[in-house]
């Protein structure tokens, strides 16, 4: 029996106090009031859960990923498994099942409902009816993951219908994913059974799913980033918002994850008990999580912090088990086993042309930053030699996409935003279907760090005249087999030297390069088959491959 003793933050009740909480093996036995809360002294409470994320997107394997995320007293996640799904199927769903089980940390899987996300891009597998069906039977998955395909819902698909139908015969909840989607629509997606949106960037948009039902998830990472418009809701909806961070690189994750939320929740003057319940007590009980609230006879997961200002976590515990003290992971390292599906082949620059065929203007992607979404513009194109070419000198920088899984004639079309001067860089990291997404000044650089990626089935690259870097990702091309430390110093130097030396203002480059190929968000996008309108779920004429 060990008993610990602070300031406990009942959020059940909703009270404060000081008090022991007495924990046997696994389980909580008791929680004691002694006396009022102390001011000064330490808090415990229950630990945060990332209520929605993709551990692909850290670039590490579920395991390694527990190891950052306990320092920062997250004992619990949310976690659809959707893009090594796209690359591997259910090998890749039972990977992640796998590695996360070598660890005491508590991650909760979704069966993919969007495998591949759409029918305009190539992807590595595809998840039918049966496989959901199957998936949504194992104990280890917890929900149906995010329904990305609205138009499927709003126009009655069959397939679409037929995954709902299955989440509802196992009684598991149902995650959605409607960016922008609004009134009679919204309403519609909402009586499918659909219940969270964590797409929302205004207020507005999320006062109109709140009000139809739906759960709103305020989501900050790497990327896509909503916290500043979203969080001033907490004050009226907190029993029906929760925090999480969709997409998070290693470097940012070793900084911090929902604590960072919370503190900066405070910040704007939103009640502690609110913020809890959005970090801590909603997920769990939306999602019938296996995760204990810090009451008799729960798993003992809670955590110490010093205060419930800036949320500095001092002790994390899952299963009664201490996993992180002070900054430090008590979680150890493990091996890692590689899966991947990667057919590697020579990319040329001339393989990266475009004839200009006296077009006065061309269809650009903007990229905006701190968004999933781009806008469109139409720009004069610059012609050289007869080709329509890169101008960095007015941002304007070639795009292309690079089928991954077999050898096909490359999507090229042009982009701003990214805001680098000179060379380029590449990434097999690009939602949903990942195949490889590069960005440059000239044809010879885009190449050059197309053929990284390649040489290293999956990474990271950037290339600026005679120097290259690569962080290669030989798990499922999505994920590093090394610990998260070593990954996110990796990451960190090769994220500095893509904005320091190579130019790009962008607060997260690579993570706003992965998501140019995701076709379900709007307004413009490329995929390996050539460029789309998520508006209209439309090719743009004259820019296809073939």
């Amino acid at each position: 029996m060990h008993t610990h003793t602070g300031n406990i933050v009942d959020l059940v009740s909703g009270e404060i106090f000081w008090g022991t909480v007495s924990v046997d093996a696994d389980r909580i036995v008791s929680v004691n009031r002694l006396e009022k809360e102390r001011k000064g002294e330490s808090y415990l409470l229950p630990g945060f859960v990332d209520s929605h994320v993709h551990i692909e997107s850290s670039l590490l394997v579920p395991s390694a990923f527990a190891r950052l995320a306990v320092v920062h007293g997250t004992v619990a996640t949310i976690s659809d498994p959707h893009e090594i799904a796209n690359v591997c199927g259910m090998d890749g769903i039972r990977f992640m099942i796998d590695d996360a089980a070598k660890v005491p940390f508590k991650f909760h899987f979704g069966a993919p409902s969007c495998v591949p996300a759409t029918t305009y891009e190539t992807a590595g597998a595809t998840l039918s009816v049966e496989d959901v069906d199957s998936l949504l039977q194992m104990p280890e998955i917890y929900y149906l993951s995010e329904m990305m395909n609205f138009p499927g819902v709003l126009h009655g698909d069959p397939d679409v219908l037929a995954k709902l139908a299955l989440a509802k015969k196992y009684n598991k909840p149902v995650d959605g994913h409607a960016p922008g989607l609004r009134g009679k629509d919204a309403q519609s997606y909402i009586a499918a059974g659909i219940q969270t949106d964590h797409e929302c960037f205004t207020p507005e948009e999320a006062l109109d799913k709140l009000n139809g039902g739906m759960l709103i998830l305020i989501r900050e990472g790497s990327a896509a980033r909503n916290f500043d418009a979203l969080a001033p809701l907490l004050h009226e909806y907190a029993d029906r918002m929760m925090l999480c961070s969709d997409d998070k690189h290693p470097d940012s994750l070793l900084e911090g994850h929902i604590n960072q939320l919370c503190a900066r929740a405070i910040a704007l003057g939103i009640d502690r008990m609110k913020v809890l319940r959005a970090a801590c007590l909603n997920p769990v009980r939306h999602y019938r999580m296996q995760v204990g609230l810090l009451q008799a006879g729960d798993f003992a997961d809670f955590i110490r912090v010093n205060n419930l200002i800036d949320f500095e976590v001092l002790e994390t515990h899952i299963n009664g088990q201490l996993c992180a003290t002070s900054g430090c992971s008590l979680i150890q390292p493990t091996a890692t086993t590689v899966i991947n599906q990667f057919k590697p082949y020579p990319v040329f620059p001339n393989d990266l042309t475009v004839p200009y065929s006296g077009q006065e203007t061309i269809p650009v992607i903007e990229a905006l930053d701190g968004q999933l979404i781009t806008h469109r513009k139409d720009i004069r194109p610059v012609v050289e030699n007869g080709q329509i070419i890169a101008d960095p000198t007015s941002d304007l920088l070639k795009i292309v996409v690079v089928n991954r899984y077999h050898q096909a004639p490359v999507a090229v079309s042009f982009i701003q935003n990214i805001g680098i001067k000179s060379g380029a860089l590449a990434s097999s990291v690009a939602h949903d279907s990942h195949n490889i997404v590069a960005v440059g000044a000239d044809d010879e650089a885009i190449a050059k760090a197309v053929g990284l990626i390649m040489a290293h089935r999956g990474g990271l690259s950037a290339v600026f005249e005679e120097e290259t870097h690569i962080l290669p990702l030989p798990v499922a091309g999505l994920m590093s087999d090394l610990d998260g430390a070593v990954v996110a110093e990796r990451y960190t130097q090769l994220d500095t030297f893509v904005k320091q030396t190579m130019g790009s203002p962008l607060r997260a480059p690579f993570m706003t390069l992965s998501f140019m190929a995701l076709l379900v968000i709007p307004q413009l996008k490329l995929s390996d088959r050539g460029l789309f309108n998520g508006n209209t779920f439309t090719w743009v004429d004259g820019w296809q491959v073939g």
